[in-house]
This record gives C-alpha cells, structure tokens and sequence, in this order.
C-alpha cells in the first residue's frame, strides 16, 4: 500500500489547504516574481512549476488501483508480471482553462494527464473571465463573457490551474458555474495555484467547504509585523495579502500579462 505524504508548512487555514514547503518550487517562484524575468524564461519558469504542482495533487488526490501489468521480459518468463499499486488511468479528468493566466498552466495540466491516464477520460474546458470592479477599482466580483465546456463534470476530478490566487472572486464565479448547472456532481473540485493570499483561502473555503487548495507560496505581506510572526491562519482575520487595489504582496505583478506580453 503506498503511503505517499506531500511536504507541506504547518498553518491553521483547515484540512483542504495545501500550502506546500518545497525548496526547489519556492526558489523558481522566487525568480519569477522578480522583474529580471521575462519571456522566453518567464514561460519556462511557469512549466517546471506546474508540472511538479500537478504531479503533486495527482499523486496525493488522485485514485490509485492494483494492477498487474506484463512486462517485455513476459516473453521470456511467466513472472514478467509487475504487480503494484499504481495511478488509476481510467480516473476521469476535466481541465479548466481561466483565460489569460490559466491558459498555460491549463495546457501544462492536461498535457500532463493525457501522459499518465487514458486520454479519452481528459478534457479540457474553457472560460473567459475578468474583474468586476467599483468606481473606486475595487474588486466586485467576476464575470463569465465566454466559455466552451462539455457536457458533464459527473464523478469527475475537476481541476482550476490559477497562478494567482488574490481575492478568490474569479475562482468562486468559475466552479460555481459548474456545480449550479446540470453538468452533475464532481468527484472533487481542485485549485492549482502559484501564489494565494489568506483573503483567497477565507473566500473559497467559505463559498464552497468542500473545495481543495493547492499552493506554492501563502502571502500575507500586508499584514503587520506582529501577525507575519504568527503560524499562517492563527490570526486569519487579520492577515492580509492584497494591497488597496487589491493586488497580492509581495506577489509577482500581473501574471498573464507576463506570460502574454500583452503590452507590447
């Protein structure tokens, strides 16, 4: 029976969060966030992220299985048979694409899954979302302007590839789109993101209890010093990752604007 554990820091924010304590992945998001980065490096940074980001909840979520599976040397001998526990491959799979920032690390994700389960059990959706703000630019919530999704999310594992968790309105607007349609009832619903803010976790987890997080990094950079001293979640109410404009600090700056040069 495997026992596979993720290395995540200790927190408060509940059972669902999974910040993870990985020195290779934090130190790749650390350069990313800076402004020496650019493309083609800023991509690159944002493949080797994701990829180990998905093999983690694939390994800790995922549905495994005993199999038999015949090896070349079963040619050769009877006892060319693996015998294991492995990833279940017939685990059906729904990928959502948040255009912009989600449109590689969506890609990354289910490029990923098509490598280690049946191709026909993944699919990948797509939604185009953006802020709603006030007069005063604050955030209001998220808007849906277009999506092309199938037809069922059924005892489905259904996966959101967000780099930056901020506020959590984009996120909430997005899975409940599809847990109040009639495309069914999911296996679970996951987030897969780079950076969240402790405003992120508190929306999420309070909009949709059953939601898991997956992260990278946990910013708080607005909160006084005396909170940041704090285990993360001790003093959730007063932790604070977004600025007024309600941007993630320290953050990394606008991430899909970044993957896409989009002022150019």
């Amino acid at each position: 029976m495997s026992r596979y554990q993720i290395s995540e820091i200790e927190h408060l924010y509940g059972d669902q969060v999974h910040i993870l304590d990985d020195p290779f992945l934090t130190t790749h998001l650390a350069r990313l966030c800076t402004s020496a980065v650019g493309q083609p490096e800023f991509n690159d940074l944002i493949r080797t992220l994701y990829t180990s980001l998905i093999r983690t909840v694939i390994n800790h979520e995922f549905p495994r299985s005993e199999q038999r599976i015949e090896t070349r040397m079963k040619e050769y001998t009877d006892r060319g048979v693996l015998t294991g526990e492995f990833v279940d491959r017939d685990t059906s799979t729904v990928v959502v694409d948040i255009a912009r920032a989600g449109i590689l690390p969506s890609q990354i994700c289910y490029d990923t899954l098509n490598g280690i389960l049946d191709p026909t059990v993944v699919r990948q959706d797509h939604l185009i979302m953006a802020r709603t703000v006030d007069t005063d630019n604050q955030v209001t919530g998220a808007a849906i302007s277009g999506a092309k999704i199938g037809v069922t999310i059924e005892d489905r594992v259904v996966l959101f590839p967000d780099p930056m968790g901020a506020t959590g309105n984009s996120l909430v607007t997005a899975m409940k789109s599809y847990l109040e349609g009639d495309l069914g009832t999911p296996r679970s619903m996951i987030t897969l993101n780079l950076i969240i803010t402790p405003e992120f976790v508190k929306r999420l987890t309070t909009a949709l209890p059953n939601v898991k997080i997956y992260a990278i990094r946990i910013d708080r950079g607005m909160s006084d010093t005396d909170i940041l001293a704090t285990l993360p979640g001790t003093h959730w109410a007063s932790e604070s990752g977004l600025n007024d404009e309600q941007y993630i600090v320290p953050g990394g700056g606008g991430f899909g604007e970044l993957m896409n040069n989009s002022w150019i």
